[in-house]
């Protein structure tokens, strides 16, 4: 989606990029987040409000470090460089930038020295501010002049006001730059003009007139998880196109204990909506027989989907398929050259065959999870449905490392369902953003009734989060994680070790595969 207010956001291969877009989002203003090399042509065709450049990893004099066309800056469009950013600008109007003798990291006191500048309204002087450089600039660009410092920093922000081109050598995308959210506001209000009009009814009304041009008197087919991302699809389609809604319910054999079942009688008894159920469990664990290897699992997955549901649009003769793909999926899946890599291939994305039938609408795919989770609310989705834990596209394949079998789903599944219940039996669960069991493959000694056992591992796995992108680990309560454990040796068979992860994203991923 976009909007006349969109603020573009070009990559460089920051670990906080993702964290710009929330900011901006966060004042009702669309973002998008495109790589550095996004061409003049391109940027002309998004015709964005105002550009933001991130940081990065790389230095730039290195070699291979990522640059921009110069042209961008003679566009007239206001821009923010941040940290790298900030380098870039200086770089190309003739400044200065060389290794620092005192690298900043972490929290510094920001002096401001033009208290006039746009972007300090408002702002603290000694205001504390996120560091994350090893070089800074020693000689300013040409027409630009200094608004601030920091003690190891004598050029911390610069401004050229006509040109409204503005650098800062800190992050005030992180919540450690207090008054961070205040400067990219004055970047996004005073400097762009904008009006900060972008939220999610608007999103609904626009995104269905869109859909409705789109797909005409077509038949469309949806592939319903179940999940959050998917049913809001489903109900926003719906008001879109009616009846020239197909939704698909592919049972992959990977789905949590009964979650099958409880999905097609919902949707067809309370929403009313024109549901296939699909049984490919045979087919699909086929497939994934004797395969270990995560991607391998992830593509082999993607593809059997769009099999299966290829054969269902020839049913129904439809042009389409509409997927919950969100936008951290696309972000992971695909990387800035020279500064980041893939994490991971989403089944949504990266596992998708080359060449398909069914043409791909993916309304949410410049969306973060929270902000769908808004439209569904709008859309009149119960709570309790809305609140539901992320489930990830491939199941519980992901879930369960090392090879699938029928018994090691049906240990997963029995240990998840304990595991989930008890969370909500000690009002918990809504405190967490995802919780779920992994069955690892291993197996360990152990006793029971005096007798060894030597059978498999199971990991909790509980995180806090805003939108997937970063996650903290849940501090389980000690009495609540040896009940789990307990609950789930004595009733499921095969389990004789339980183990708590605590490991946040970054470095860790919130899944395992």
């Amino acid at each position: 989606m976009t909007t006349n207010e969109t603020v573009l956001i070009l990559d460089f291969g920051s670990q906080y990029t993702q964290l710009i877009a929330r900011r901006i989002r966060e004042s009702n203003v669309f973002s998008i987040i495109k790589p550095f090399n996004f061409t003049i042509t391109e940027i002309e065709k998004l015709a964005p409000a105002g550009i933001i450049l991130s940081g990065g990893p790389m230095s730039i004099y290195d070699e291979n470090s990522p640059k921009i066309d110069n042209k961008i800056f003679e566009m007239g469009i206001p821009i923010l460089g941040i940290c790298y950013g900030l380098q870039l600008i200086s770089y190309y109007f003739g400044g200065k930038v060389e290794p620092a003798e005192n690298r900043e990291y972490g929290k510094a006191v920001l002096q401001i020295t033009n208290l006039e500048s746009k972007i300090f309204k408002n702002v603290r002087n000694q205001s504390v501010v996120w560091m994350s450089h090893g070089d800074y600039v020693t000689e300013l660009p040409i027409n630009f002049t200094v608004t601030s410092k920091t003690e190891n920093s004598p050029v911390c922000s610069i401004e050229n006001e006509e040109r409204r081109i503005y650098g800062v050598q800190f992050h005030p995308e992180v919540a450690h730059s207090l008054d961070g959210e205040k400067i990219i506001q004055n970047f996004l209000f005073d400097v762009c003009k904008l009006s900060g009009n972008w939220t999610s009814q608007n999103f609904i009304a626009e995104s269905i007139i869109k859909i409705k041009e789109t797909v005409a008197d077509n038949k469309v087919l949806l592939a319903l998880s179940g999940g959050v991302d998917s049913s809001v699809a489903a109900i926003l389609m719906h008001k879109a196109i009616g009846e020239n809604l197909i939704c698909v319910h592919v049972d992959n054999g990977l789905m949590r204990k009964d979650e099958s079942s409880q999905i097609v009688k919902m949707f067809e008894e309370q929403y009313n909506l024109h549901l296939i159920h699909s049984d490919a469990t045979d087919e699909f664990l086929s497939q994934l027989e004797e395969i270990e290897d995560p991607e391998q699992k992830r593509k082999i997955i993607g593809k059997t989907f769009i099999d299966v549901f290829e054969r269902e649009s020839k049913k129904y003769d439809a042009k389409y398929l509409v997927q919950g793909t969100l936008y951290p999926d696309v972000i992971e899946s695909i990387p800035v050259q020279g500064a980041s890599v893939t994490i991971k291939t989403h089944h949504n994305v990266g596992g998708l065959p080359a060449r398909m039938n069914l043409k791909l609408i993916e309304p949410f795919k410049e969306l973060f999870k929270d902000e769908v989770r808004q439209i569904g609310r709008d859309l009149g989705l119960p709570e309790s449905f809305i609140a539901r834990h992320p489930f990830p596209g491939p199941g519980l394949a992901v879930r369960i490392l090392g090879k699938i079998t029928r018994e090691r789903l049906t240990i997963l599944r029995e240990a998840d369902e304990i595991y989930i219940e008890e969370l909500k039996t000690h009002n918990i669960y809504n405190e967490i953003w995802q919780a779920f069991a992994v069955l690892l493959p291993i197996k360990t000694v152990g006793v029971m009734g005096d007798a060894r056992t030597y059978e498999n591992v199971i990991a909790l796995r509980a995180v806090t989060s805003t939108d997937g992108m970063t996650a903290d680990w849940y501090p389980l309560d000690y009495g609540i994680m040896e009940k789990i454990s307990n609950k789930i040796i004595r009733n499921v068979k095969g389990v004789n070790r339980v183990v708590y992860d605590i490991s946040s994203k970054p470095p860790a991923t919130i899944e395992w595969e």
